[in-house]
C-alpha cells in the first residue's frame, strides 16, 4: 500500500469511496484476518527464539563460572589463564553471552509490542532481524567456545580428539541454523531491497524532471 501511495498523486490518497472509505481505511479493514495471523505467527517465533537465546545465555554463564582447568585455590585465577586457547574461549564465550542477552531482549521487545499496522511496517521486522542476526552470533560464538573448552581440557593427552566431538556437537546447531537461516535471509532481503514499484517510482520521477527541464527551455526560448 506504501509502495502504491509513493507513485499516486496525494489527492487520490484521501480520496472515499461509495463506503465512504478512504484507501487505507479500506485496505485495513480487508487485512484484518492477515493482521491477525501475522501476529500469531511472530507471537510463535520470538517464544522459540527466545527459548534457544535463554539456553544459550545459560549455557554462556555457566561455563564462564566453571572454567576448563579449575581455578588456583590460592589466588583463585584460572590454572589454564596462560594459554591461548583460554583467550579465545573467554572472548568466544563473553560474545556469546551478550548476543544471547541481546536477542532475548529483540524477542522479549516482539512480545511486549501492541502488533498495529505500523509496527509490522517498521519496527517489528528491525527487532526480529536485530534479534536473529544477535542469536546467529550468540550460537556460532557459543560452539567456538565449546571447542576451545574441549581442546584445553584433552591438550595434555589425546589432543586430537577434540576436532571430532566439536563436529558431532555441532550437528544440532547446523540444523537449527539451516532451519532457521531462509528467515534471517528473508527479513534482510525485506528490510534492504527496493521497493516493489521501484521501477514505477524511478520513472514517475524521471517523468516530472524531463517535463520541468521542457518547460524551462521553453521559457527560455
Amino acid at each position: 500500500m506504501q509502495a502504491v501511495e509513493e507513485i499516486v498523486y496525494d489527492e487520490l490518497k484521501t480520496e472515499k469511496n461509495l463506503d465512504d472509505k478512504t484507501p487505507r481505511e479500506l485496505f485495513f479493514n480487508e487485512h484484518k484476518d492477515l493482521l491477525k495471523d501475522a501476529k500469531e505467527w511472530m507471537k510463535d517465533t520470538s517464544n522459540s527464539c527466545m527459548v534457544v537465546a535463554t539456553l544459550v545465555a545459560t549455557v554462556a554463564f555457566a561455563a564462564m563460572i566453571t572454567v576448563p582447568g579449575g581455578n588456583n585455590s590460592n589466588t583463585g585465577l584460572p590454572i589454564l589463564a596462560r594459554e591461548k586457547l583460554f583467550v579465545a574461549f573467554s572472548i568466544s564465550n563473553a560474545l556469546s553471552m551478550v548476543s544471547s542477552a541481546v536477542s532475548l531482549l529483540m524477542f522479549l521487545s516482539i512480545q511486549t509490542s501492541r502488533y498495529t499496522e505500523g509496527d509490522f511496517l517498521d519496527s517489528l521486522p528491525k527487532k526480529l532481524l536485530r534479534g536473529l542476526l544477535s542469536l546467529f552470533i550468540a550460537i556460532a560464538t557459543m560452539m567456538v567456545s565449546f571447542g576451545t573448552a574441549i581442546g584445553l581440557s584433552l591438550q595434555t593427552r589425546l589432543n586430537w580428539s577434540y576436532i571430532p566431538i566439536t563436529i558431532i556437537a555441532c550437528v544440532p546447531v547446523i540444523i537449527f541454523t539451516w532451519l532457521q537461516l531462509p528467515l534471517l535471509l528473508q527479513a534482510i532481503r525485506v528490510e534492504s531491497g527496493p521497493g516493489i514499484f521501484q521501477g514505477q517510482r524511478d520513472l514517475k520521477l524521471w517523468s516530472i524532471e524531463k517535463i520541468g527541464c521542457s518547460l524551462l527551455a521553453y521559457d527560455r526560448v
